[in-house]
């Protein structure tokens, strides 16, 4: 944003500086951004260049702080800080990063601090006689911990630096003996030094983090030490130039930053030209949602001037629908959201259906109804052979998921995966249930969600022959194409959408990838999805993406860096998945190898109870005991509760209002009023995140269920199966905190729960 010529832009590191300061000083740096771009030269700011350097300026914000800011050029400004007045004359080292190419700003003094605040009886080496910025600025080696061992040995300085590490802290990594020391630095070093030690510290190879880490991230042209404006364009120097994208993200504090900064890896993924359909995956927090997000935005920049909506922004249901068509609002206002359809990919299907079969009133169930209209139906005939969930799966899993439209295509399908083993003569039977079941359905004036995505895809599927017939006949037609019209409407048959994201890519059925990639033209750019399938948490077979023409191969990415969820978090949330395998959509294995945060905070709670309704009490008592400690109060909107059952979420909604406390109830579009604590089954938390997250009724026998229990030895694969979905779901609700989590339980706890956190139990026994 310019006035009067003058540009002025913020480093990421130092919104993250401002979120820490009084309210007060944060409403004058507001006025300061403001005033500095009418007129940098105005009295009240006494801008002045800094003691011996050249580059390094102040200006006023108030009394009692002052920015610090780089001239890139004339009047082309970056404030890397915003730091009291007795603070401005700390070691302060900025530099042009040699491997990135971005701009990196350093405190040596905090940072020293820092590393020695979390070394018990050390004490911090004396200032410099007269401290003077510079961008060589280097401290002095730190006392090492007694008795212990420099993490950093195995490596050189010059192998940390090709890593991307900024020279000015080798010294200080060099004193680096703990976890926490490290954890204090990484808080304030720049982002790629952070991620690389954390990646070194964690096991990986040097080799690894160069590949996974530094390259992503490097520049792909020569840099110039001394080129600060081209230093300031490139992706590696993230910034927000306007007072709105800042003003977002200081007033939501880390919750609103994602519409102004992305990580490099994150923006060449969002701004990247790809040639057919491409995946990004990655654990949770790492930023899939906003990668999507960012990248429907960039689809739309590029499109030309109109009214229509060729860009489809879908997810699997309709809470989560509900909250990306919020935060798409959120990064670009109506005149975005205009020119995109957001929808549920079921809700997409229905209006296939409904504009293809106008009369068809059906009501559409979905998978608890529709195994209870099987047992009705089996209870009917009197059949007890069957299990009735199981014919469901079958059905929705095989005939439909294969589109199979007769038995002896049924005898012939693949049911990989499906465990049990049967017959021709067992599935003469299934064919003729499935038959019988379809037929009460239509008797009843009901479909199940799986049969209109069924029905949708193949509706696509026809539409998408149909215009591949007119183009070729429009073709040795020598171009003519005014006689093509489509059936019915009168209007030109085309394609739905030029462009089609995917958010939460691993909980889509096979008919519903068949009806997306219809509905697109197979050009560069036409599919664009993402997922994590150690997030499956609905009872969809695994799906190769390839074998229904989404073709990923060769244009698949991961992220790595969780945003969210802090290493201890993460820690006990991977233990829960356990050692069971993960697809990655494509027929191959995901991993969530190298999947790393460099955010710390405390580690998970566990908290025992005798019954249920002591357990709800110790919720209520937590919630109250954050509430009266300021250090620990956080709004109410910012704490969810999740819990296995629908029954559970209203008792213990019932126990908290007894104890003053507000809560709102996550239904399937979405919370169900603004203000007090979330409470709701752990599927309804699939893609939020909260401040504190508090998870109960983690036990066994509901934690998974007991029913799941029964199939270890009658149905082994189905077991499997689910008790992997179980974990994942677990996973999912462990993190989708960015503070702490507290797992709740009463009776014996959950067998997913490890050491981890049983051995942090608190009160209740």
């Amino acid at each position: 944003m310019t006035t009067s010529g003058v540009t002025l832009r913020l480093l990421d590191r130092a919104d993250k500086e401002i979120l820490k300061l009084p309210r007060t000083v944060k409403g004058a740096f507001f006025d300061f951004q403001h005033k500095f771009r009418t007129n940098p030269n105005t009295t009240g700011l006494k801008l002045q260049q800094l003691k011996g350097d050249h580059r390094l300026w102040s200006a006023r914000v108030n009394d009692e702080y002052r920015a610090l800011l780089l001239r890139l050029a004339d009047d082309d400004w970056l404030i890397v800080s915003v730091k009291h007045r007795k603070d401005v004359y700390n070691r302060l080292s900025y530099g042009v990063n040699q491997v990135t190419g971005g701009i990196e700003y350093v405190d040596l003094e905090v940072v020293e601090d820092s590393v020695l605040g979390r070394l018990p009886g050390a004490t911090a080496p004396a200032p410099a006689a007269t401290p003077e910025p510079h961008p060589s600025a280097a401290p002095e080696p730190l006392p090492p911990g007694p008795g212990s061992q420099p993490l950093f040995t195995a490596w050189s300085d010059r192998q940390l630096s090709e890593l991307g590490v900024a020279e000015p802290l080798l010294p200080v990594i060099r004193t680096l003996t703990t976890e926490d020391q490290l954890l204090g630095l990484v808080e304030y070093a720049p982002q790629l030094t952070g991620e690389v030690l954390i990646a070194l510290f964690d096991g990986a190879s040097y080799d690894d983090v160069l590949d996974q880490v530094t390259r992503p991230v490097a520049a792909t042209e020569p840099v110039d030490p001394d080129d600060f404006a081209a230093a300031a364009r490139r992706p590696a120097t993230v910034v927000t130039t306007t007072d709105e994208d800042l003003r977002g993200a200081l007033e939501s504090g880390d919750f609103g930053r994602w519409k102004s900064f992305l990580h490099p890896t994150q923006a060449k993924l969002v701004e990247r030209r790809y040639n057919g359909p491409a995946r990004v995956g990655g654990g949770p927090g790492t930023g899939k949602t906003v990668v999507a997000l960012h990248r429907v935005r960039h689809l739309v920049r590029q499109l030309p001037p109109g009214h229509d909506k060729p860009v489809l922004l879908t997810t699997y249901n309709k809470n989560l629908a509900a909250d990306l068509r919020s935060r798409l609002l959120e990064l670009g206002g109506e005149e975005l959201l205009g020119r995109v359809d957001v929808s549920h990919v079921d809700q997409l299907a229905l209006r296939v259906v409904r504009e293809a079969e106008p009369g068809s009133g059906k009501q559409a169930i979905d998978d608890g109804q529709a195994v209870r209209e099987w047992r009705a139906l089996l209870d009917e005939l009197g059949e007890d052979t069957w299990d009735p969930e199981f014919l469901h799966e079958e059905w929705t899993q095989v005939i439909l998921g294969q589109a199979v439209g007769s038995r002896t295509d049924y005898f012939r399908a693949r049911r990989a995966g499906r465990g049990k083993s049967i017959g021709r003569g067992e599935r003469a039977e299934i064919w003729q249930l499935a038959e019988r079941f379809t037929q009460r359905l239509d008797q009843l004036g009901r479909q199940t969600w799986d049969q209109v995505a069924e029905r949708g895809a193949r509706l696509e599927m026809g539409r998408e022959q149909r215009i591949r017939n007119i183009a070729r006949q429009r073709e040795e037609a020598g171009g003519l194409d005014n006689i093509h019209l489509q059936d019915s409407s009168g209007g030109r048959l085309r394609y739905r959408y030029r462009h089609i994201v995917v958010d939460e890519a691993q909980d889509l059925r096979p008919a519903h990838w068949k009806m997306l990639r219809a509905m697109a033209p197979r050009t560069p750019d036409d599919l664009f999805l993402v997922g994590d399938t150690h997030q499956r948490i609905y009872k969809n077979h695994q799906v190769t993406l390839g074998s229904l023409g989404v073709n990923i191969r060769g244009r698949s990415a991961k992220l790595t860096l969780s945003y969210r969820t802090t290493r201890q978090i993460l820690r006990s949330a991977l233990g829960v998945l356990g050692e069971t395998t993960y697809d990655d959509l494509d027929g191959g294995t995901e991993t969530l190898a190298g999947f790393r945060s460099v955010l710390s905070g405390g580690l998970p709670a566990g908290h025992a109870f005798p019954d249920w309704e002591a357990e709800r009490k110790g919720v209520a008592a937590l919630i109250t005991e954050w509430d009266a400690d300021p250090d620990t109060a956080v709004p109410h909107e910012r704490i969810a509760v999740c819990v296995p059952t629908n029954q559970m979420a209203t008792e213990l909604g019932y126990t908290l209002k007894l104890h003053g406390i507000d809560s709102v109830e996550i239904r399937s579009d979405g919370p169900n009023g603004s203000t007090g604590v979330h409470i709701g089954t752990m599927f309804r938390f699939k893609g939020l995140e909260y401040q504190r997250m508090i998870i109960a009724g983690v036990t066994d026998g509901l934690v998974p269920r007991e029913d799941v229990s029964r199939l270890r030895d009658r149905e082994p694969a189905r077991y499997r199966h689910e008790m992997q979905r179980a974990r994942s779901l677990l996973f999912v609700a462990a993190t989708r905190a960015r503070d702490s989590v507290d797992v709740f339980w009463h009776g014996r706890p959950s067998p997913f729960l490890d050491s981890s956190w049983v051995e942090t139990e608190h009160g209740g026994r």
